[in-house]
């Protein structure tokens, strides 16, 4: 027999677990994302300074090479149509966010 102790004697919630590490905000019943070895609420998880420095790197590199993959020839011709005006922005913010996107679901508590 497995000694268990009394269900009054289980540790109860730490209140750093329940509030957001930067804004104080409760997150009892919402999500919760560790970053930086602290838990944060999903409006300071979006605006964590590493993780978006992360992601942007990751935009511009893969962004980069999407573009040259996808425009390059239009843009080594110097046939840039009006298309490529929304078309070249979106192949550097697809990546971003991507990046941001698995970076929140890889910490979310």
């Amino acid at each position: 027999m497995v000694n268990r102790p009394a269900r009054d004697a289980l540790p109860e919630a730490s209140p750093a677990r329940t509030a957001c590490a930067c804004c104080r905000r409760s997150l009892v019943e919402t999500s919760r994302f560790t970053l930086g070895g602290e838990v944060r609420c999903l409006s300071c998880a979006i605006r964590y300074r590493p993780m978006l420095r992360r992601s942007a790197l990751t935009g511009l590199v893969v962004g980069t090479i999407l573009a040259a993959i996808n425009q390059g020839a239009a843009l080594v011709s110097g046939d840039l149509s009006a298309s490529l005006i929304w078309q070249i922005p979106l192949t550097y913010v697809v990546p971003f966010c991507v990046a941001t996107w698995g970076a929140l679901s890889s910490s979310k508590n």
